[in-house]
């Protein structure tokens, strides 16, 4: 299997967790914030279930639409950007005192995949050295 197919396979993979994930969290809000590693908001708060929700899947059309296109090098470094926030999250869950288990097992694990699949997708479209000189702009 080539280094293209396991980054396209591994983006896929994030894509379908996080859409699934956000789509939980709208038909499910309970259920969804129990794997999180943090108790949810309590009375009216509820709402911001589905503001989760909404970014998580926004979280998973933004590479889609970039995978889609084309544009792997860029894909490559949303990835990357993306990885912030499975990685924020472990750190939230540890900062509220939420089992480690889920913070380092759920979350960083997470962030590493993310992180490894950014790194696939930018060394498979990393520009060679003639070709950077070739499409640099000439300083003058």
């Amino acid at each position: 299997m080539t280094t293209k197919r396991v980054a396209t396979a591994c983006t896929l993979l994030g894509i379908a967790f996080i859409l699934f994930i956000g789509v939980r969290f709208l038909v499910d809000p309970h259920g969804a914030v129990a794997g999180f590693g943090i108790p949810g908001p309590r009375g009216t708060g509820e709402g911001f279930y589905d503001v989760k929700g909404v970014r998580d899947i926004t979280s998973g059309l933004v590479p889609l639409a970039l995978l889609l296109s084309g544009q792997r090098r860029a894909l490559g470094w949303a990835m990357l950007a993306t990885a912030f926030t499975p990685l924020g999250d472990a750190v939230i869950v540890l900062s509220h005192h939420g089992p480690l288990a889920t913070a380092l097992g759920v979350h960083a694990a997470t962030a590493l995949f993310v992180l490894l699949t950014a790194a696939l997708l930018l060394r498979e479209t990393r520009p060679s050295a003639g070709a950077a000189r070739a499409t640099a702009p000439a300083l003058a």
